[in-house]
């Protein structure tokens, strides 16, 4: 599970050949939640509302970069980039 970014305590990965919809996952502390990219939503789990805020404003700074990574992370041989933290 590729690091992609990492912002205020909260850590963002994407896994390989993950199911749809388009997504990542969020961890922050012990607690995990998945977002989709298209709307920056939780998808599953949950984290502090603060840290969703977060999240989504990097979605919103970030979705094209977040849609390039989940296409190459699909592929056989993807290249995931990293992507700038929220700052």
């Amino acid at each position: 599970m590729p690091e992609i970014s990492r912002f205020f305590g909260i850590t963002i990965y994407m896994y390989f050949k993950d199911h749809l919809p388009p997504h990542f996952h969020a961890y922050y502390g012990d607690q995990e939640a998945q977002f989709s990219i298209e709307t920056g939503n939780v998808i599953v789990g949950d984290l502090p509302r603060k840290q969703i805020r977060l999240i989504q404003a990097w979605v919103e700074l970030y979705r094209e970069d977040l849609y390039q990574n989940y296409v190459e992370a699909q592929s056989d041989n993807g290249q995931l980039r990293k992507i700038r933290p929220l700052q």
